[in-house]
């Protein structure tokens, strides 16, 4: 074989490996686990539910104003919010369907995938429930729960507790529907594009994500701006690896109490130790920018839910990740992948939590410790026992997950 040819076929190995295999769980966390420490170190720890929330803000706003703002919820959309392609919570969002799309596109996965029409319906009921929950919990599976205990934050730990108890309710509720309900199991349908067009698509959306991030970072007028052009890289990054991996945190939670596998759950406790590892040392010393602003301040996703708030928006959130077939980040990286069915839990999810967060900042309710208390955990007991606590809690996680795998003293019966 020439050295041409060589080299041709490890190119297409790589291709391959890369964007169209699906990836190992835990090198896929070990990833997300890097991707999010350096979103930290670039601008702000990630989440879902920032972009949501601004863009059912911007439903709401626009439903104003052809309603009116003079009573009812619409008095909280007075003014516009901050523009989706300006707000870095709506610019992660954008990244983070759009890497999720170019691996989809690549790896010849994309497809319009219509669902059942009881999927439908699910899927709007899911949407609601996960606004309401992220909203309690002060953020969906990634910012209440994962990065919230990756930030060293105890509301995390609420939220966490909360989502167990959802998710196999959600779970039972499912195998009920499966056995009682026949309604609604048709109208699912794939509208495809040819094959030999998508890693074409893929490229160009490439070539699209780099140049909208040269052109925020080439405003020179205004760092914030400039500073998205990192953050929309990274947000994209995120959503290649999820959706090459697979990787969905309510899966983490689901499959063991579902077939007892826990290679998910598995994976999510190895990356929430080292994103913690990854925080502790951004915030141990308050590393600062050029300009004099904190890289990564402390108080930075620590919520003041760790209570019944964040308890019971775990418990709502996770009942709705069931029914959705998806978590926050979940549903982002499905959207990007074709999913109509999470395309639908979208726009529910955003108004839900922008209704719900609006009411919150209006009378106060977080700031007032009405949903829970803000503790920052090395405030109460140092950064060293804080990383031990975190690390024995995923070891304990650990232990009954796999234990579980072998016993299936945990499985939910249907």
């Amino acid at each position: 074989m020439s050295e041409e040819s060589i080299v041709k076929t490890k190119a297409g190995e790589l291709y391959k490996a890369i964007c169209q295999s699906e990836w190992n769980p835990t090198v896929t966390g070990v990833v997300i686990a890097f991707l999010s420490v350096m979103m930290m170190a670039w601008w702000r720890p990630w989440g879902a539910v920032g972009a949501l929330r601004n863009w059912g803000d911007w439903i709401m706003y626009w439903l104003a104003g052809l309603l009116g703002t003079d009573a009812g919820i619409f008095a909280f959309y007075e003014e516009a919010p901050r523009s989706v392609f300006i707000d870095s919570g709506s610019i992660i969002g954008i990244g983070f369907i759009g890497g999720a799309f170019i691996s989809a596109c690549l790896g010849k996965d994309f497809a319009f995938r219509i669902p059942p029409y009881r999927e439908m319906v699910k899927a709007i009921i899911a949407g609601i429930l996960m606004g309401v929950g992220a909203s309690l919990a002060g953020g969906c599976n990634v910012g209440g729960f994962y990065n919230a205990i990756g930030n060293l934050a105890a509301n995390g730990f609420a939220m966490w507790l909360g989502l167990v108890f959802g998710v196999i309710l959600g779970l039972k509720l499912l195998y009920l529907e499966m056995e009682h309900i026949e309604w609604g199991a048709g109208g699912a349908k794939t509208l495809s594009i040819p094959t030999g067009v998508l890693p074409y698509i893929g490229i160009a959306g490439v070539v699209v994500l780099l140049y909208v991030a040269n052109v925020f970072s080439g405003n020179e007028d205004d760092d914030y701006i400039a500073s998205l052009g990192g953050v929309i890289i990274l947000a994209a990054a995120l959503g290649y690896a999820m959706q090459r991996g697979r990787w969905c945190m309510v899966q983490g939670f689901r499959e063991p109490h579902m077939t007892g596998d826990c290679t998910m759950a598995k994976s999510v406790m190895l990356s929430i130790v080292l994103v913690a590892v990854g925080a502790a040392i951004l915030k141990y010393a308050v590393p600062m920018r050029a300009g004099g602003e904190a890289v990564l301040d402390p108080i930075s996703y620590v919520r003041g839910t760790f209570g019944w708030g964040g308890v019971v928006g775990g418990f709502v959130f996770g009942l709705g990740a069931m029914f959705a077939g998806g978590c926050g980040s979940g549903t982002l990286w499905r959207v990007g992948e074709g999913q109509v069915k999470l395309m639908m839990v979208v726009p529910f999810f955003a108004v839900s939590t922008s209704i719900m967060t609006a009411w919150f900042r209006e009378n106060d309710f977080e700031a007032d410790g009405v949903l829970g208390s803000y503790v920052y955990l090395p405030d109460v007991m140092g950064y060293g026992p804080t990383l031990l606590l975190i690390i024995a809690s995923m070891v304990i996680w650990y232990l009954v997950v796999t234990w579980n795998e072998e016993t299936n003293k945990l499985i939910v019966p249907m």
